[in-house]
């Protein structure tokens, strides 16, 4: 997520204390529901891990928002981001995808999510196993110390690369470890990142 505001947290409605960026001052409900539901939460499993490398290759150059209130395009044209599904499409597929009204037409986005599908299938890769191992448990205090990039990402950067992953630099696998929970950016104060970490450290004990 690299839409932060300059405020750590912000109010909704219901005034619950959020990270700033989910309430700012024309609140976007869908922008709300991922922050409260998915952003940074961990173990929603493979195609949800997938979509989340996905669309951060979509979002390079944009705004996430723009990309997420796609999604549900992205997903139809994506077989729901099932890694088995996306690489049965082949690369021959990504003519048909430039065609599509509703995603984000660019050849090599849609030639490397379907390759990113095909290197995980054929390598058996647990996508979220291999990002748990880079996990960073710190949580940012205020916005300033939230960072667009890290050792850790920059780690599972290369590591991806070795597998042959594309566009896996290392801001991309940053957002990538914000969306799925291997670094929890929720900031200081705010309800839902308290939640995970709670959630996390049962899962652990557990």
């Amino acid at each position: 997520m690299s839409d932060w505001s300059a405020v750590r947290t912000g109010f909704g409605e219901d005034g619950v204390t959020r990270c700033a960026w989910a309430v700012p001052e024309h609140p976007d409900p869908t922008l709300l529901d991922y922050h409260d539901n998915e952003w940074g939460k961990p173990g929603r499993g493979p195609a949800a891990v997938f979509e989340a490398l996905s669309l951060g290759v979509f979002q390079a150059g944009l705004g996430w928002l723009t990309v997420l209130r796609k999604r549900a395009v992205f997903r139809s044209a994506f077989r729901d981001f099932e890694p088995a599904a996306v690489a049965a499409m082949g690369l021959g597929a990504a003519d048909d995808l430039l065609a599509h009204p509703g995603i984000i037409r660019n050849r090599s986005k849609i030639i490397a999510t379907i390759h990113n599908a095909i290197v995980i299938v054929r390598g058996g890769i647990d996508l979220e196993s291999l990002a748990a191992g880079y996990r960073d448990p710190a949580r940012p205090r205020i916005v300033d110390h939230v960072s667009s990039q890290s050792v850790e990402s920059a780690a599972l950067s290369a590591m991806l690369k070795s597998l042959d992953f594309r566009f896996v630099g290392p801001t991309s696998i940053y957002a990538f470890m914000q969306s799925i929970g291997t670094v929890n950016d929720h900031v200081a104060g705010c309800h839902r990142g308290d939640r995970i970490d709670f959630e996390h450290d049962r899962s652990s004990a557990s």
